[in-house]
């Protein structure tokens, strides 16, 4: 199952909104026979590459899968079926599906056929591996990154707000590969006013994400980077109820994408913008602040996962931004608490990464 784990991050930026998923088949003898990853979306599963790869010595032999095989016709025939035809006799599943057209039901169906099946094998580590298809699946919005660049005092900006720059240039590489796997990069209008960033990834990256700007009033330059380019990489910028119509015209000429939300309330329609890129079957969301959108974002628990990248650089002053604005948590027992699953130094730098708990977890 390690090694089925191990193959399907191979797919990592190139299979979503699929989820990514490994296989290993073994012969009736214990010797593996066949290996395969879900490699590109629309493409083969990875149980049907590992029996391809296998052939006959299939037969009688044991898939060991990350996740429990389809039984449904989607892009490609149900798994079930090729497993059934294939011969095998057991079937070891890291975790089950949680797509509605499986949900057990491709178990079911393969314990019909009289093979055995054991679930649960790594199952914390496979259901790791597709955390962002199951944020999607289960709750309609994508998986959120947050990320940032502070400071050693927790600082992202200086207190004239310049920002350029916190981390050093190891760090600004992992991020531009963090974004090249990405569905959608988002930031906040104060970020895009003071930055004026491109939010593409340098070199370019598995995907081309969709820039996202949430900016209630409409007030995105015209001659802004993002602007000036949104005919070549596509923007979405994201609008409240009262932005001006005249704005909003201006920016759609210019090829922009816009959406309005109805919500007057920051933190709702945050939550309803989620909600439409979830629509869209965008997977995999980087937000780039700045601190008003992660505060609200934390505030209405919709952080998955945070990378930070830390300088050894001391800013201090009252007016420059904490990394994370918004109402934050009145008492240390209301912290949002993070599962580390990264330290690592990056240069003079240290980037800190893991998945965000809900406070009492």
């Amino acid at each position: 199952m390690g090694r089925a784990i191990e193959l399907a991050r191979r797919g990592e930026g190139f299979v979503e909104p699929n989820p990514q998923v490994g296989a290993v088949v073994l012969a009736a003898d214990g010797r593996v026979v066949g290996e395969g990853w879900h490699a590109v979306y629309g493409g083969p599963h990875a149980e049907v590459v590992a029996l391809e790869a296998a052939g006959e010595s299939a037969r009688g032999g044991t898939l060991v899968v990350t996740l429990e095989p389809c039984c449904h016709h989607g892009k490609t025939p149900p798994c079930t079926d090729a497993v059934i035809a294939a011969g095998i006799r057991r079937v070891v599943v890291g975790a089950g599906d949680p797509f509605p057209a499986v949900a057990g039901g491709g178990i079911a169906s393969l314990r019909g056929a009289g093979i055995a099946v054991e679930s649960g094998v790594l199952s914390a580590e496979a259901q790791r591996l597709t955390a962002p298809f199951r944020r999607l699946v289960t709750s309609g919005r994508p998986w959120v990154i947050a990320k940032w660049a502070m400071s050693l005092d927790g600082r992202i900006a200086a207190a004239s707000g310049a920002s350029n720059w916190i981390s050093g240039e190891e760090s600004r590489r992992v991020v531009h590969e963090l974004r090249g796997r990405m569905d959608a990069i988002l930031v906040g209008i104060g970020t895009a006013l003071a930055d004026d960033p491109l939010l593409t990834a340098r070199p370019p990256g598995r995907r081309v994400p969709l820039r996202v700007v949430v900016d209630s009033t409409a007030r995105l330059p015209p001659g802004s980077r993002l602007v000036q380019t949104a005919r070549e990489v596509p923007i979405l910028v994201a609008v409240g109820p009262d932005a001006p119509e005249h704005r909003v015209a201006t920016l759609r000429s210019l090829g922009c994408r816009i959406w309005r939300g109805g919500e007057t309330d920051r933190e709702a329609r945050l939550a309803s913008l989620l909600g439409h890129l979830g629509g869209q079957r965008l997977t995999n969301i980087l937000v780039e602040g700045g601190s008003g959108i992660f505060g609200s974002l934390r505030d209405g628990g919709l952080i998955d996962e945070a990378w930070a990248f830390v300088a050894p650089k001391l800013l201090g002053g009252e007016r420059s931004p904490a990394a994370i604005g918004g109402q934050g948590a009145w008492i240390v027992d209301k912290a949002q608490r993070l599962v580390v699953e990264g330290m690592t130094p990056l240069g003079e730098d240290f980037l800190i990464r893991g998945l965000v708990m809900p406070a009492g977890a």
